[in-house]
């Protein structure tokens, strides 16, 4: 079946994942789903051709002459992610051209696999025997953790093995290399932990499992790291996992290790590990999260800044790194079915991560400001390109997310127009929704089932709503929340409807004093989507001056491109800069300031026209 991580048979998940192929997506989510299969993937397909991404494993299998043709010693993982991203779009869609394409690139990778296993393109020919001598900086285990990751979604979605062998061939080798009593290491960029445990699961072999666990275990001992420059916090290599005390160091690499952390307690229920996944995911959210769900707040070394060091025009915030956020969040909330978690995936898809990919689905931004002058655009591809494969494996993947069952009933995490066919109590269950969230905050699911027994359908009710209705089969349903769910129990046998009303309210957001950019300034939300002022839409004014005077802004139904939007307008006050003709300091004086009608738009849909600057952080009278 064709889950992203199957804890079917984890003893510490509480809530357990369902397939990809088994949910349908049609509404806003859907919209990405589309742009992906019909042009996504086969640009990034041309564009790994045209860089030489895949000409890298022709020459290592000895099908072209040449030498290295990219920069980095990661760049095999670029084949990877889309190849992931490929399979699980194949679950959803049938995609025959696509197909050939990805079992052309899979023939690739299988030929260059050298006789012991190893597969890396970098580390072949004249620098081969350089293999797993600077695991900081080579990234072989990074590259090992994706193609892992490739090949078991390729088989749960095709069934086919040739992937996943090439993949199991790489973790034996892997296996036979570290671990205790043999050589020592850590890897400098993690990934290969979550793609161990998830090897794991595939085939219930523990040698994976121990592996994953030792390399989270070997940090802390220089192992992964290099004493300077940037040191081994970027690494997180400064303290052993258990006795990390926040979250540090370059972001994607972080939380990609909470996300492997977090697969290894759902298998082992180590409670030191869980203690500081928790004490991590405590300062991240309350201290060095971006209201976006950015995360990493330094352009230098891609990392986390200090507490409350959130900086707007120079904000980093990774596109990898909001995948990340929102991947670690999915396995807490498999491990506590809590919707503080759901709520941060929420929070980080419908503005940080989303923003990455353009509405036409061909150009990226690597890092995601939250104030701009106006000369960032997104690029069609990047020297170092892990955001654009990594965007499209995320959005094929998608649908998985959407649900979650338990012992006694369904969760419904994200809302989103789609139909859904859950096995749940040796039966199937299927469930549809209608809705046009997150523009619009009802919520029509029709529940149908064959299933004599009563079960439990587990709503979320997002924190940024202040209330919520419920009817179940048109009668008014009440019910407390517990946990960030609404649960209704009943035999649901036969066709049954609830209806979600979740009042879709602006919220003025301000941020800890101690967030000194933001001193005096809210950031505008309606729903779970976070809004900025882009010069497109204010050309009477510069935004970065923009005042807001008054709580009351007006809705209004818009498209950008060819996707619909909710825009927000309202009136107030931007300063007349030709007072600052020629200055640049000045005796303090009141601004001369004249009276305006401002727009704002989505934070993801920011940039998809013409230059001009935004800015999401607004100076407020209110």
């Amino acid at each position: 079946m064709s889950r992203i991580i199957d804890v079917s048979k984890s003893p510490f998940a509480k809530l357990k994942t369902v397939p990809v192929g088994a949910v349908r997506i049609k509404g806003f989510m859907g919209g990405y789903f589309e742009t992906l299969v019909s042009a996504t993937l086969q640009s990034q397909y041309d564009l790994l051709e045209s860089t030489g991404r895949l000409d890298n494993f022709r020459i290592v299998s000895g099908k072209m002459e040449g030498s290295y043709k990219t920069y980095f010693p990661f760049d095999d993982t670029d084949v990877y992610k889309w190849s992931e991203a490929v399979s699980f779009a194949l679950a959803n869609r049938n995609l025959p051209e696509l197909g050939k394409i990805l079992e052309s690139v899979i023939e690739e990778v299988k030929a260059a696999q050298d006789e012991d296993g190893y597969v890396g393109t970098y580390l072949s020919g004249d620098r081969k025997r350089e293999r797993w001598m600077n695991l900081a900086w080579n990234h072989e285990l990074y590259n090992a953790g994706h193609l892992i990751q490739a090949g078991v979604a390729h088989k749960r979605v095709t069934g086919e093995t040739t992937l996943f062998e090439v993949a199991r061939r790489f973790a034996d080798h892997i296996c036979s290399v570290f671990g205790p009593g043999k050589r020592e290491g850590a890897p400098g960029h993690p990934e290969v932990e979550m793609a161990l445990v998830e090897l794991y699961r595939e085939t219930g072999d523990s040698k994976y499992l121990d592996l994953a666990k030792y390399f989270i275990r070997a940090r802390g001992r220089g192992l992964a790291s290099v004493p300077r420059n940037p040191g081994p916090q970027y690494f997180v290599d400064h303290k052993p996992f258990t006795e990390l005390e926040e979250i540090t160091g370059h972001a994607v690499r972080a939380l990609y290790l909470c996300c492997g952390a977090t697969d290894l307690y759902l298998e082992t229920g180590d409670e030191s590990v869980w203690r500081t996944l928790n004490r991590l995911w405590e300062d991240f959210v309350t201290k060095k999260m971006y209201v976006t769900g950015g995360a990493g707040s330094r352009h230098d070394w891609e990392s986390f800044g200090e507490e409350y060091e959130l900086p707007n025009r120079r904000s980093y915030a990774e596109s990898c790194a909001s995948i990340a956020n929102f991947m670690w969040n999915f396995r807490m909330l498999l491990a506590t079915g809590h919707g503080k978690f759901a709520d941060v995936m929420e929070q980080v898809l419908y503005n940080g991560l989303l923003s990455g990919i353009s509405l036409d689905g061909k150009h990226y931004f690597y890092f995601n400001p939250l104030e701009d002058y106006g000369g960032t655009r997104r690029q069609r591809w990047f020297d170092c390109a892990c955001c654009p494969p990594n965007l499209a494996r995320f959005i094929a993947s998608f649908p998985g997310y959407i649900y979650t069952t338990s012992s006694d009933g369904v969760q419904v995490h994200l809302y989103e127009r789609s139909s859904a066919e859950l096995e749940f109590g040796g039966m199937f269950l299927r469930i549809e929704q209608e809705t046009d969230y997150p523009w619009d905050g009802k919520v029509l699911i029709t529940v149908e089932t064959e299933l004599e027994k009563p079960f439990s359908l587990y709503l979320r009710i997002p924190n940024w709503a202040d209330d919520f209705s419920l009817r179940l089969d048109a009668k008014t349903f009440h019910v407390e929340p517990r946990d960030g769910y609404a649960q209704l129990t009943m035999n649901w046998k036969g066709r049954h409807t609830v209806e979600l009303s979740l009042p879709m309210e602006v919220d003025f957001i301000e941020a800890h004093p101690f967030a000194r950019d933001n001193l005096g300034k809210v950031a505008v939300r309606r729903g779970p989507v976070v809004y900025c002022a882009e010069q497109e839409d204010n050309p009477n004014f510069h935004v970065w001056t923009l005042k807001i005077e008054t709580k009351r802004l007006e809705e209004k139904k818009e498209k950008i491109l060819d996707r619909d939007a909710v825009f927000l307008q309202g009136t107030g006050k931007a300063v007349k800069l030709s007072e600052w003709q020629g200055k640049l300091y000045r005796k303090a004086s009141k601004p001369l300031e004249e009276k305006v009608r401002f727009t704002l738009i989505p934070y993801h849909m920011w940039a998809n026209r013409n230059l001009g600057a935004m800015v999401v952080w607004l100076q407020s009278q209110v």
